[in-house]
């Protein structure tokens, strides 16, 4: 009877071992998945302004409720939504307090349809409009996870809590290399309103869109929705260092920075015999910058010999300037020769206008990728020239022709003078 109980307690658990072995692992591919899913915040401005009537015949807050009806309903299942609201709750005309009024309505996770839409429903117009205090807790609502994240924030005026200027604030978000987008929507927009906003999309890269009638607000934030659900490629922070021996050593991939006036980046690649680097760099004005500037992307030894470099130059008609550069490695018949370090240095010449903050620095985006070099072995970029060899080559045939032509012509001209 003993030795049965002992075979039967063992059986148990031996069953229960293998039972949580096999949930383990569906447990852990689940969390992986979620950690992965796309997060969107919509922050909505619930201001005493949003009481006017002027989208539709309605008022602007029953616009916004309407649109945040249709757009709950649109979601895709594997997007983790939430909402914050800014002035939604102190109707005091105590600034300090005023500027504190922002909340979570409904957390950032799966979505509850009905729990969303009756949260929303409650809302009425109240309060001040804290749009820079509301970013940075949009950001904190969006933190963890590998998934793309994005703020959607929906407003009718300017930020009423100065000094912590809202475009500074995006700044700075953008400067902690979390990948994460913030895009502004306008209701009936004035002009100062429709720069702040501007500033604060393009900040973090994200768009600002005007809006004047309810199904042009419920189209918008439904696209920006879906746009978070898209697969994307989210870049990695890094820091490059003053120099090419304090350099990241960075494979390939997409990369951010920041770069402040004045200042050069490098970053250290490791390419092996017969491979190719492909890089580019894009340097964006995220606040008011001096007409002329330029950006240069240069490839050079350890030693610091110069392989290749690209150039580009503006003139203040667009805020974003890219450039970049190939470089082959020749082939080698040693099998175990070793990959070269080819440092890149990033230098640019912006300039900030009068009064415009210098930090954090401009955005930088690197874009590195090592392939397999070219079959053909006498391609000419292996030689650091790019394909400036093809036109060395014709400048030295014309200048030779030219030689020849300048001689004849000399000597017949001589050959005339003693004639007569």
């Amino acid at each position: 009877m003993i030795t049965r109980r002992r075979l039967a307690a063992g059986a148990g658990a031996l069953l229960a071992v293998l039972t949580a072995g096999l949930a383990w692992p569906s447990t852990a591919l689940a969390d992986e998945t979620t950690a992965r899913q796309p997060k969107v915040d919509l922050v909505l401005d619930v201001s005493g302004s949003m009481r006017a009537r002027d989208i539709d015949g309605q008022s602007r807050m029953a616009a916004a409720k309407q649109a945040f009806n249709e757009v709950l309903d649109a979601t895709p299942e594997d997007v983790q939504l939430g909402i914050r609201t800014l002035g939604a709750n102190y109707p005091g005309d105590d600034q300090k307090r005023g500027c504190r009024d922002t909340a979570q309505l409904y957390p950032v996770g799966p979505l509850d349809r009905t729990e969303a839409k009756a949260a929303v429903a409650t809302l009425v117009p109240t309060g001040w409009t804290p749009i820079g205090p509301a970013l940075l807790k949009a950001a904190d609502d969006l933190d963890g996870g590998t998934g793309s994240k994005r703020i959607v924030l929906i407003s009718d005026g300017e930020d009423t809590c100065a000094p912590l200027d809202p475009c500074e604030v995006a700044r700075e978000i953008a400067a902690k290399g979390i990948g994460l987008t913030i895009d502004t929507l306008g209701l009936v927009p004035n002009t100062r309103m429709r720069q702040q906003l501007s500033c604060i999309a393009e900040a973090t890269g994200g768009t600002y869109t005007s809006v004047e009638h309810t199904d042009e607000l419920t189209d918008r934030v439904n696209q920006l929705v879906d746009r978070a659900a898209d697969p994307v490629v989210t870049p990695v922070a890094t820091e490059g260092g003053t120099e090419c021996a304090e350099a990241p050593t960075l494979e390939s991939g997409l990369y951010t920075d920041r770069e402040e006036f004045g200042q050069q980046r490098w970053y250290r690649v490791d390419v092996r015999p017969g491979q190719e680097l492909r890089a580019s760099v894009s340097v964006s004005a995220d606040r008011e910058v001096s007409p002329g500037y330029g950006v240069l992307l240069r490839a050079v030894t350890v030693h610091g010999r110069e392989i290749v470099r690209g150039e580009a130059a503006g003139h203040g008609r667009t805020d974003v300037i890219s450039t970049g550069l190939r470089y082959p490695k020749p082939e080698t018949d040693d099998e175990d020769a070793p990959a070269e370090a080819v440092c890149l240095q990033v230098t640019t010449s912006f300039s900030p206008a009068p009064g415009v903050k210098t930090t954090p620095g401009l955005p930088l985006e690197l874009t590195l990728d090592v392939v397999d070099g070219p079959s053909d072995a006498d391609d000419v970029a292996a030689f650091g020239l790019g394909r400036g060899w093809w036109l060395l080559g014709v400048l030295i045939l014309a200048g030779f022709l030219a030689g020849l032509l300048w001689g004849w012509v000399s000597r017949w001209r001589i050959a005339v003078w003693r004639t007569n």
